[in-house]
């Protein structure tokens, strides 16, 4: 498991869980409160296409990437909220005791809220925002600045806040995989449900040709996605830990520290040199 980013032990100093500026309730609570919109701004939905269509909106809705990667927001924020409070707690952190092939399966979940929202929000904006009104109705508007826009300000909360490191390498051909995954889901609706969940798959108006480009373009993009991210990690651990000493705000229930990261525990421990 080591070769898919899992050590052992797993995530010693709780970098999952911990800031280097923000206490772990504070992390958790805002988390918390990250979920608890993303979740509400879903189930509004919801409640409206009930209301509407009898739910047929809904019932579409998971065909889409952007629904699916702001269900993997809110389902990432609340695990995090909650693992955040165990720990803020006891000062033991919950991951640590998962088996292996479900600490990497967080890690990759981590990976995907972090470059995914990206890429919906570049291609809503460059490619399908043009073609549409996103801002003609009140509820429009609020519908695609929450689905489209506030997912990235969320994914940057994750980026810049945490004490998390860079992503593995070895994830980028699962966020491929996921996007293959997608792909197949998307044709799958077109020949179920018949109709195309974008407009850049249907080769009947871009041409066999250009549905390719789209889709080789979107692959070269999320691993330029990953890179960025990864090097603004990168750039965030340097800073706070090597040229401001940031070591974290820890857990005052950690074994033998007091909560600021100057003592007990995590300050013995050796950290992995910065990538």
């Amino acid at each position: 498991m080591k070769l898919l980013g899992v050590g052992s032990p797993f995530d010693p100093t709780n970098r999952f869980q911990t800031s280097s500026i923000l206490p772990p309730v504070v992390l958790a609570c805002t988390r918390l409160l990250i979920a608890c919109y993303i979740f509400a701004a879903l189930f509004y939905r919801i409640a409206r296409s009930a209301v509407i269509n009898g739910s047929h909106e809904t019932r579409n809705s998971f065909s889409y990437f952007t629904n699916l990667t702001y269900w993997g927001l809110a389902c990432y924020f609340a695990v995090a909220a909650v693992h955040t409070l165990v720990y803020a707690f006891s000062g033991r952190a919950p991951l640590g005791k998962w088996p292996k092939v479900l600490q990497f399966l967080h890690s990759l979940l981590y990976t995907t809220i972090i470059t995914f929202p990206f890429l919906v929000t570049v291609v809503y904006w460059v490619i399908l925002a043009p073609d549409e009104s996103p801002f003609g109705t009140r509820y429009s508007a609020w519908s695609n600045i929450s689905f489209h826009t506030l997912n990235s300000v969320f994914a940057i909360f994750e980026v810049i806040i945490p004490r998390t490191e860079s992503p593995p390498w070895i994830h980028i051909p699962f966020l491929i995989l996921i996007l293959v995954g997608y792909l197949g889901v998307a044709y799958i609706t077109r020949a179920t449900k018949h109709f195309y969940t974008y407009s850049f798959l249907d080769p009947g108006k871009k041409g066999s040709g250009m549905v390719a480009a789209y889709v080789f373009g979107i692959a070269v993009a999320i691993c330029a996605v990953f890179v960025i991210i990864r090097l603004i990690i990168w750039l965030r651990l340097f800073l706070c830990e090597k040229v401001f000493g940031l070591k974290g705000m820890f857990s005052s229930k950690a074994r033998g520290g007091r909560g600021d990261g100057g003592e007990g525990e995590h300050e013995s421990l050796t950290e992995k040199e910065l990538p």
